[in-house]
């Protein structure tokens, strides 16, 4: 498995009461362009999904791109945003950054060769040990909005998951073996439950241990509490 960086978790705040235990799940991020077909046109050539092309008449538009298996979209358009086009920086996490770089020199972008980050002060080319978060890559769109492709292939703990198909195995064999450590002593439940409560939480940035908590609770508590 690849090391890890070091990451100091800050528990500031978590006393106090607010909306903090309220999913707030981001969906859009908005960027400024000059030219509002040049773009569209851009990201479309990319393989982005074109989900709204909106025209109101009074001289607004509104143009809605989600890039492949994300959970969140972009908006760009005319009278949208008053940013300067191209001032606007963004990640995109992949699983595999060299198939990325592929695609997307294939699909006409312009992509910048390989970097990596780390404590060492980084340097170019890929992360030596292909380690998780260290490589990456950037490209612009032809205002010059700056997307930077990182690689993402183990999460760190509480930062959830993206679900292609490696890591949502590894995910439903950790879910496996918590489930297997409470099922001795359990209530007789329906194990679905459990794994879908487990699932979420972790999905959500939980610990394992959170986790395995709140799926006991949701087993425990008022409900699905059915035999197997």
């Amino acid at each position: 498995m690849a090391t890890l960086p070091q990451v100091v978790k800050s528990n500031k705040g978590t006393n106090q009461a607010s909306a903090a235990k309220v999913d707030m799940k981001l969906e859009v991020v908005v960027i400024a362009v000059s030219d509002v077909d040049r773009a569209k046109d851009f990201y479309g050539r990319l393989g982005w999904r074109l989900d709204i092309d909106f025209v109101a008449p009074n001289d607004f538009r509104l143009v809605q791109f989600t890039p492949p298996g994300s959970g969140c979209s972009v908006h760009f358009g005319k009278n949208v945003t008053s940013a300067t086009p191209g001032s606007s920086t963004g990640y995109l996490v992949v699983s595999n950054i060299e198939t990325a770089r592929q695609e997307l020199v294939s699909a006409g972008a312009t992509v910048g060769e390989f970097f990596h980050i780390g404590f060492d002060g980084g340097g170019s080319g890929l992360d030596p040990d292909r380690r998780s978060y260290q490589s990456r890559a950037s490209f612009s769109d032809p205002d010059g909005n700056v997307w930077i492709l990182q690689e993402v292939t183990t999460r760190l703990p509480g930062r959830g998951f993206s679900l292609d198909v490696p890591t949502l195995t590894e995910l439903l064999r950790e879910t496996e073996t918590r489930h297997g450590g409470y099922e001795s002593s359990a209530p007789k439940h329906h194990w679905s439950s459990w794994y879908a409560a487990y699932i979420i939480a972790r999905q959500n940035g939980r610990t394992a241990d959170e986790a395995a908590k709140d799926a006991t609770l949701r087993v425990e508590g008022t409900h699905d509490r059915s035999p197997a």
